[in-house]
């Protein structure tokens, strides 16, 4: 009887706590690594696989998804659920809130939430979790019970919803977010988001996983947006995505970070997650933060379509984003920042807007586009692509795009090529050159704004927990992702 149910042989491994790549053996056991080691014998394996010289990276935790948002729920299971693997993702943890786009619906969570998890139940090709959004006031009374019956540890604030909706102005939040006349959603109810969820960490039902429950912020200030908006709109001299990024400048995200900043030191809530910092600014503000309030275990977070594109790169209106993508000095500072180990973990923030859905009429006018786009598919290739030239080791992508994010987020199974994690890794070609198209893509969207962008490393096969979701780049077998309680303990 074979020891083994899997043997992958013949690969470079890398590992977030081993600064060299080993070429090691790697022994799978009903679903987790049970061996890793040189020369395993071929005979202790049920099945073996020639890694061909390839990279085994850990399978990627992509932290910032949004599955749902503009297609049914159900859909983007299935379809962004392959893109991820396609991309190397074994574990996809999604926003969701009430209001509307996503489940379209405004309720308490103990109602909505099971509508979600049976939308997506037996449709995902890769594990997935979601960041609730506490949007009504009920929600933050509903924490505890989401923790305790859900495995939700994780929550989100969206700073810029009031004066500003999804896409750009908005005057009528109330219908925006489904809220009653009496609800407002503000920097008080931010506050009383914080003080409800460090009410949870204290609750002595929950003191062993204090540590795993965060709440994350988009750090953008309504009121500097629609002011800049109207200013860029009355003069008509920009365009397209410079003018995008004019209307939701720098310092609204600097702003608000400092805010969110305050308003945690305020309410003694320490684990702060900042998303998707797309700027200079953003990222001195967060940084002087982190300095003036060391208490605060702030993460901070960065996307790889900020990374990798710029305002005059990206491929047309398609690159329409909150915050928006920037100018080519806000791209080299986030490099400056990454490289200096400011930055907590790397994420696609991937939202799929199919092209019927995006753009408004007339189609090159970028305050009618919707904002958000795919990407999950290019972060691990993009950022082995862009990070080694810019001497990114490969231990620190893996730090970056799986291990970081599971720690924080409770996924302890997960991120790392180590023994009694989950057997989720990804085999990477790094000896390749290639343009990319989005009609290479798994996502339903069919457009990319990295469409033409040369990439220099290609994943070709993914495994979750031991089993095949991606062989030679493409998606095989039945959809196998099952949805995460957190925190999640190894055996």
């Amino acid at each position: 009887m074979s020891s083994l149910d899997l043997l992958i042989k013949n690969v470079r491994v890398v590992r977030p706590d081993h600064d060299e790549v080993s070429w090691v053996d790697l022994g799978i056991k009903d679903g987790v690594f049970t061996r890793i080691e040189a020369d395993i014998p071929v005979e202790e394996a049920t099945e073996v696989v020639d890694g061909g010289g390839k990279l085994a990276y850990p399978g990627v935790v992509d932290a910032h998804q949004h599955w749902g948002i503009y297609n049914p729920l159900s859909e983007d299971a299935v379809t962004e659920s392959r893109a991820a693997a396609q991309g190397g993702v074994t574990s996809g943890l999604t926003y969701m809130r009430t209001g509307a786009y996503y489940m379209n619906t405004s309720g308490p969570y103990a109602d909505v939430f099971p509508k979600v998890l049976e939308a997506t139940e037996n449709r995902a090709y890769v594990d997935y979790a979601f960041h609730l959004a506490p949007i009504e006031g009920q929600h933050i009374d509903e924490i505890p019970n989401l923790i305790a019956e859900h495995g939700v540890t994780s929550f989100k604030i969206f700073m810029f919803y009031g004066t500003h909706g999804l896409h750009g102005r908005s005057s009528d939040q109330s219908s925006f977010l489904m809220l009653d006349e009496d609800e407002s959603y503000d920097y008080a109810h931010f506050e009383f988001i914080m003080r409800g969820l460090q009410k949870a960490r204290e609750d002595e039902r929950f003191a062993d996983i204090a540590d795993s429950l965060s709440l994350s912020l988009h750090c953008e200030t309504a009121e500097i947006m629609r002011a800049y908006t109207k200013i860029v709109e009355a003069d008509g001299s920009l365009s397209g995505l410079e003018a995008y990024s004019a209307s939701r400048p720098p310092h609204s995200e600097g702003l608000a970070i400092t805010i969110a900043s305050y308003l945690a030191h305020e309410t003694s809530m320490p684990n702060i997650n900042l998303l998707h910092l797309s700027s200079r600014k953003a990222m001195e503000a967060a940084m002087l933060m982190q300095g003036t309030f060391p208490h605060i275990n702030f993460r901070r977070e960065v996307t790889i379509g900020h990374l990798l594109a710029d305002i005059h790169t990206a491929s047309g209106i398609g690159g329409k984003v909150n915050p928006p993508l920037r100018p080519r000095d806000d791209v080299e500072a986030l490099w400056e920042h990454l490289l200096a180990g400011d930055v907590s973990w790397v994420v696609s923030d991937h939202a799929c807007c199919k092209e019927e859905t995006k753009f408004g009429e007339p189609r090159d006018d970028v305050f009618l586009a919707k904002s958000g786009f795919g990407g999950t598919e290019y972060l691990l290739a993009g950022l082995i692509s862009e990070g080694r030239k810019r001497g990114l080791s490969d231990s620190t992508i893996a730090q970056l795009t799986s291990f970081n994010p599971a720690q924080r987020f409770g996924l302890h199974t997960k991120g790392n090529i180590a023994l009694g994690y989950d057997a989720d890794l990804c085999l990477v070609d790094d000896a390749v050159s290639y343009v990319v198209a989005a009609a290479d893509s798994e996502s339903a969207q069919e457009y990319t704004p990295f469409e033409g962008f040369e990439l220099t490393a290609k994943v070709t096969d993914t495994f979750l927990r031991g089993g095949a979701v991606l062989t030679d780049g493409q998606v095989v077998g039945e959809p196998r992702g099952q949805y995460l309680r957190r925190p999640t303990t190894r055996a």
